[in-house]
């Protein structure tokens, strides 16, 4: 799924006639913002809540409208997301069901695992192989009507393969999960992606959207997805790298190598900085598989076997 996370959330905060007699008298005495924010946070206001306060009377008389009376709304920050230790396990290697997957690069916040290796030439050429047949242009869930549609802003073309759909998918859908330290049975079934000369995706989140319909229907059956394992079928010419943006990280995709990066927590709380894209491909095509990992046990619903729950930022 890629959809936007709900970064603030909005509150009716109540508004006493003694509160609001106070902060007039104090915005008509001089009593600067931060000292009365600050006064508020002593008499055990939450700050967003003494910030949203303050803010709504200063916005009011700036705006020459009439000050606020009963009850205000005051956009709340969620709580700072807590990074956790990293599932996939420390150390230069991984051993995943005979196969050694050498790591390379760590980031921790996010946490980013960049690996050489998770595929051979062989097995990236054969998935080519069996997925190109099935390639249909890729679409978003449209979060108002459920239905699958296509945009401009996502240009490619995927397929989904069943879970351990032959044995050869059996096979990888093991590898994969055992990288990501998870059971293979809360892992999605494989996507595979091509994107032609100029095909891109801008950044976006892979955790569901637990405010949407479909978002928390899907985590009811199966759990928040909690990691997401990308590996490079081709070698790209020019152009598709995976970016990070608000780390400034750009992976630049190796046939065989992988991209592995997690968002969710053990307090159900979801990583902001995990927003990720594929640049635009200047020259040839790349193919990707993309494994998503769930904190449970799997359980599709027909939309998920279709296209996934891939919606828009």
């Amino acid at each position: 799924m890629h959809m936007t996370q709900p970064l603030h959330m909005s509150i009716t905060v109540e508004i006493s006639s003694s509160l609001r007699i106070w902060i007039i008298d104090n915005l008509e005495r001089g009593t600067s913002p931060a000292a009365m924010t600050e006064m508020l946070i002593g008499r055990k206001f939450e700050p967003s809540v003494a910030r949203g306060l303050i803010g709504s009377f200063l916005s009011a008389r700036a705006a020459g409208r009439a000050l606020p009376e009963a009850s205000v709304q005051v956009e709340m920050e969620p709580p700072r997301y807590v990074y956790e230790a990293a599932r996939v396990g420390p150390g230069h290697l991984i051993r995943a069901c005979g196969h050694e997957i050498r790591v390379l690069q760590r980031l921790q916040k996010p946490v980013i695992v960049m690996l050489q290796g998770v595929m051979s030439a062989a097995e990236c050429a054969q998935l080519i192989d069996m997925a190109r047949p099935r390639l249909r242009s890729s679409t978003v869930i449209d979060s108002a009507t459920g239905a699958n549609v296509t945009v401009d802003h996502r240009r490619s073309e995927g397929m989904f393969f069943r879970p351990s759909e032959n044995p050869f998918i059996a096979e990888l859908d093991n590898r994969l999960a055992a990288i990501m330290n998870s059971p293979t049975r809360n892992g999605e079934g494989l996507q595979v992606l091509r994107y032609g000369c100029g095909g891109q995706y801008p950044p976006h989140f892979d955790f569901l959207d637990p405010a949407s319909p479909l978002g928390a229907q899907s985590i009811a059956r199966s759990g928040q997805r909690i990691g997401t394992l990308i590996v490079y079928l081709n070698d790209v010419i020019g152009g598709g790298e995976t970016v990070f943006p608000e780390v400034g990280l750009s992976v630049v995709p190796h046939r065989g190598n992988g991209l592995y990066f997690e968002y969710a927590n053990s307090r159900k709380q979801v990583d902001p900085r995990s927003a990720h894209g594929g640049a635009p491909v200047t020259l040839g095509e790349k193919w990707i598989v993309t494994k998503w990992m769930r904190s449970q046990e799997f359980v599709p619903a027909a939309y998920e076997g279709a296209e996934g729950l891939a919606t828009r930022k």
